[in-house]
């Protein structure tokens, strides 16, 4: 199904056309159109619609499974410190499983008609346009199946007065994860933090997009290597 010299239109919908691209889609992927209106996916209504999420849909449907979950493990006789590290604890888990699919899924490389297909629907996307201000946040039906895999791994793995805080936690993490990843592309950070943040992730778009997975921390670019160099180490490498 992968057909020769494939031209993409931008005109029509996209994800049944670029895994027509072959070998030839990783390069196409990875330059970017800098544009806040997003492309089609889907000629079908119903399809495009759940493609698209705004940005407050995140904490607005998450946040209250956060403040529920966290109440059953202080209904079970937890006390505050017990609690707060468990949440803490869930929020490390989250950045590492941010770090993770990041890198191991939405950077995977392929070159098979459905392989390219289902990469861009996951991630590929987001790297054509970046901009893309409906299609930057995970659709809740995505969420709802991450968070039923991280659920079930919680409770076969901890104590059952202790899984809801993890869960908790780690859905909490994964909120502040979509919020910022939204910020740090359409937001204008004031603060030192939030620039080199949105710094750091710019870089990983439009500069090094093999390196720097991180998104909310580079704490797992750091600890696996994967922190980009800079331009002057580059400069200095070349030399």
């Amino acid at each position: 199904m992968v057909a020769r010299d494939f031209q993409v239109d931008l005109n029509k919908a996209l994800v049944f056309q670029v895994g027509h691209l072959g070998e030839a889609y990783h390069e196409w992927v990875h330059q970017p159109i800098v544009c806040t209106e997003g492309p089609r996916f889907f000629e079908n209504e119903f399809l495009e619609f759940l493609t698209r999420t705004v940005w407050w849909a995140v904490p607005t449907i998450w946040l209250p499974v956060v403040c529920y979950s966290i109440s059953k493990t202080v209904q079970m006789g937890h006390t505050f410190p017990e609690i707060v590290l468990m949440v803490l604890f869930g929020i490390l888990v989250s950045t590492l499983l941010e770090y993770t699919i990041h890198r191991f899924l939405f950077h995977i490389e392929t070159k098979s008609y459905w392989g390219n297909t289902i990469h861009y629907v996951l991630h590929g996307c987001h790297h054509k346009h970046p901009m893309d201000g409906l299609r930057l946040v995970l659709p809740p039906t995505a969420t709802a199946i991450l968070c039923l895999l991280v659920w079930y791994m919680f409770r076969l793995l901890s104590p059952p007065s202790v899984a809801p805080a993890l869960f908790g936690g780690t859905l909490l993490g994964y909120v502040a994860y979509d919020v910022t990843h939204y910020y740090l592309h359409h937001g204008k950070p004031s603060k030192r933090l939030t620039q080199d943040l949105k710094k750091y992730h710019m870089n990983h778009h439009f500069r090094i997009q093999s390196k720097g997975f991180g998104i909310t921390s580079s704490l797992w670019d750091n600890v696996f290597g994967t922190v980009p160099s800079t331009k002057a180490a580059e400069k200095m490498s070349n030399q």
